[in-house]
């Protein structure tokens, strides 16, 4: 069940009310019930997947809060690791790694045939698994409390806003919420909506209409020049922040009009002023399960330069496969771990040469430079991430920095490349500018008062006016966005339900 489906947006609604007509202690076998539904109807089958892993996490966090002996706990805990990657590895990378294998040897002229598995991917596996595994590891630090109640612990692994695409929650941040008793709230019910509007308009108005022109020139590869494939890169930036933080948007919406808070996922990645100021401000919740879980353990940046540099190769080359069994996102993951690793080398040199030069580093005009800079960096791992292979991803880095060009002539093929006319380049400016006012629409229901009268007359009736302004805007957009696509085919389900 996608969340731009017509089918969510009469689910929703029911699970709504139902919650708040049901008393407190029924609201979790409801909420319980509804996600395993909503999982169900991607296919029935993998709930089963589900359950064992919701199963021997929950038994591992029980026993290792029972045993007193370490090896005990670290028995339960590798158990849990061992059974829980396990399954990930084998439905989503064992016909990769079977066929990486079989291509290798074949190099040395061995000729072994292609082989492969009819495997499911299950939706969202990565992170569930991911969430899971957050749970077992505090446990056996002593981080956290195993929960008891194994429906709590069932609805903590499953719940439905952020089953299949995140936001990656720690134990200590959702189970207290989910089995806190929750009063219906007006404020709560309304800045849900305005957070919930947000996403869909990210999803409809943006990030599927700049797949239809993404999807044209990657499917006429060869015809792309330097300055085509420069903006297929920064138009996939936009479609994959908007489609993604317009799935997290949803589901922060939806959890917040049941009074549940979730973890914030992005926070305007598109203004870094370096890489790692990127990946702080991108899927933050990823970013802190990969420091927490993997960055830190391994070292971090406690014991030295090269350690610190093998550690972020180490970590960027998991979380590239974390996002697919393709070579391209092994080959991002790499590109990330260069420059991250780049910019550790030359963070003391280049602040010592700004120094001596007397270069504010973070003043307003070098901040607008350093973004700039890094738009360089990205859309070549944009177009990198994007690209169904590796002889793709080559091919359109190769038109990136060999294809230059001027005239009417050139300028016309950068249109032809992508589909554009007229009127659809103003759309994309109007989409960008669109974007970037109802940012702001959404960070006044995360984070502004939603007593206005708080605010003193004036500022409240302007923050009202405005309020309801951009919520007819959204409204409109959304319809109007929505109604095209399906006419058109081209809406699309969010592209990180296949990670």
């Amino acid at each position: 069940m996608n969340f731009n489906s017509l089918a969510f947006l009469i689910f929703l609604p029911v699970v709504l009310l139902l919650y708040w007509i049901l008393p407190h202690k029924a609201r979790w076998v409801l909420l319980l019930a509804a996600s395993y539904y909503f999982y169900m109807s991607w296919n029935p089958w993998l709930i089963f997947l589900i359950l064992a892993t919701t199963l021997v996490s929950y038994l591992a966090g029980v026993f290792i809060n029972k045993t007193e002996k370490k090896g005990w706990k670290r028995f339960w805990l590798i158990a849990t690791i061992v059974i829980c990657i396990g399954s990930l590895i084998f439905f989503k990378y064992f016909n990769f790694l079977v066929q990486s294998a079989i291509d290798f040897l074949n190099l040395f002229s061995l000729h072994i045939n292609s082989f492969s598995l009819d495997i499911i991917l299950p939706i969202g596996v990565s992170f569930y698994t991911f969430q899971t595994l957050s749970y077992v590891i505090d446990v056996y630090r002593g981080k956290f409390e195993a929960e008891r109640h194994i429906g709590y612990y069932a609805l903590f692994v499953c719940y439905f806003p952020q089953l299949v695409a995140g936001p990656i929650e720690r134990p200590k941040d959702l189970l207290p919420q989910l089995k806190a008793e929750h009063k219906l709230n007006g404020d709560d019910m309304s800045a849900g909506l305005r957070i919930l509007l947000v996403g869909f308009f990210y999803k409809c108005a943006v990030a599927d209409v700049f797949g239809i022109y993404v999807n044209q020139a990657f499917a006429n590869i060869s015809s792309g020049n330097t300055v085509s494939v420069f903006l297929t890169g920064f138009l996939f930036m936009i479609q994959m922040y908007c489609d993604f933080a317009g799935y997290s948007e949803i589901a922060t919406g939806a959890a917040r009009m049941m009074g549940v808070k979730l973890s914030r996922n992005f926070n305007r990645p598109y203004m870094p002023t370096s890489y790692s100021d990127f990946f702080r401000r991108w899927h933050m919740t990823l970013t802190r399960w990969f420091t927490t879980y993997i960055y830190i353990p391994l070292g971090g940046n406690r014991k030295g330069v090269p350690r610190q540099i093998v550690n972020t190769f180490i970590v960027f080359l998991l979380c590239g496969l974390w996002h697919g069994a393709n070579w391209t996102y092994v080959v991002w993951g790499l590109y990330a771990a260069f420059f991250m690793s780049l910019e550790i080398l030359l963070a003391k040199p280049v602040g010592a040469l700004f120094a001596k030069m007397q270069i504010e580093v973070e003043s307003k005009w070098m901040k607008a430079i350093r973004v700039v800079l890094m738009y360089l960096i990205l859309v070549p791992a944009a177009l990198i991430f994007r690209s169904s292979s590796l002889a793709e991803a080559s091919q359109m880095l190769a038109n990136l920095f060999t294809r230059w060009g001027f005239g009417a002539d050139y300028f016309t093929a950068v249109a032809n490349h992508l589909g554009l006319t007229l009127g659809s380049v103003f759309q994309i400016l109007a989409c960008i500018f669109a974007e970037v006012w109802i940012w702001h629409y959404g960070e006044i229901g995360r984070d502004e008062p939603e007593d206005l009268s708080l605010l003193g007359g004036k500022k409240a009736r302007s923050l009202r006016a405005h309020r309801v302004v951009t919520a007819a805007y959204i409204v409109l957009a959304i319809g109007l966005s929505w109604i095209a696509l399906l006419g058109s085919g081209a809406s699309s389900a969010f592209q990180y339900f296949q990670f």
